[in-house]
């Protein structure tokens, strides 16, 4: 996952600019552009990656470096003024770089059924596997606006758990929850497909959802 850098003051940092080493960079996708369709169109996925995702990360690092240059000089009321823009596009880039790695094209495995240890676990708390599709889209349809609908689990219980954030609001960072699987519903993510259709949407996505990689932090928080 990416970590946003919010280094604190030393002698040593004083004065000196945003390291290009600390700066974010836009990932590559693991698939073509057109690798997801029909489910979303190669158009949507240049668009959502090449200039959404990258906004993102050109936002945060100039939001970085105002903070920072700032926090060099001791301005403490700048600092607090670009918290906001660190948070709206630091919480783009991460939730965009989680995004990614949730889909998957059906020759990748994506649509393929959870494994089954996770499946189990999803069964536990909704009922059946069809329950919490059901339950996740209908949360995450009903998202007012832009946001995200998630699987996550609680850090301290391990338990799974269907959450929803508002904007670029990142899962872990304003909850108590460690991210699992994410679900764009901000519009550019699926007007050109499927218009202001938003549970058409959320109904198709699952034929891309690449469960290997969602069981595989999934994994990771159980180990921890």
């Amino acid at each position: 996952m990416s970590r946003i850098f919010l280094r604190p003051l030393t002698l040593s940092t004083a004065g000196k600019n945003f390291s290009t080493s600390q700066k974010h960079t836009l990932p590559d996708l693991p698939y073509d552009y057109g690798a997801l369709e029909p489910v979303i169109s190669g158009k949507i996925m240049e668009l959502h990656h090449s200039k959404h995702h990258n906004a993102y990360v050109t936002n945060l690092n100039a939001s970085l470096e105002k903070y920072h240059a700032a926090q060099a000089s001791g301005d403490v009321s700048a600092m607090i003024s670009v918290l906001p823009a660190i948070k709206f596009n630091g919480g783009g880039h991460v939730n965009h770089s989680i995004f990614w790695k949730n889909l998957a094209p059906p020759s990748r495995g994506g649509g393929v059924p959870p494994p089954a240890e996770l499946l189990k676990e999803i069964e536990k708390v909704w009922g059946t596997f069809e329950n919490f599709v059901q339950q996740f889209n209908a949360q995450t349809a009903a998202v007012q606006g832009s946001g995200w609908g998630w699987l996550g689990v609680h850090k301290q219980s391990k338990t799974l758990q269907i959450a929803t954030t508002a904007n670029q609001d990142p899962l872990e960072a304003t909850t108590d929850l460690i991210p699992l699987l994410g679900i764009d519903v901000w519009e550019h993510a699926y007007y050109l497909d499927y218009k202001n259709v938003r549970p058409d949407y959320l109904k198709n996505i699952w034929k891309v959802v690449n469960w290997a990689d969602v069981n595989e932090r999934w994994t990771k928080v159980k180990k921890h």
